[in-house]
């Protein structure tokens, strides 16, 4: 089985069990639910890229003091 006809059997199945008036509300439901975890994954990536900068800043400031601490 392709993608293709995993979606078309998936579209299948779920008009078969939930019916025509509820499954546009189910998919409308999934894709906010969708959203919702991309904007949470973007948030928490940015966050670790901005802890991992400071992380790095702090990094090259330790060793700069100690090169200087040392001599």
């Amino acid at each position: 089985m392709g993608i293709g006809t995993e979606v078309l059997f998936v579209l299948g199945l779920g008009f078969l069990l939930l019916g025509p008036k509820r499954l546009p509300e189910v998919f409308a439901h999934v894709a906010r639910a969708k959203a919702r975890f991309e904007n949470a994954t973007r948030s928490f990536k940015s966050q670790l890229e901005a802890e991992l900068e400071v992380g790095q800043r702090n990094g090259q400031t330790d060793s700069a003091q100690e090169t200087v601490g040392s001599q």
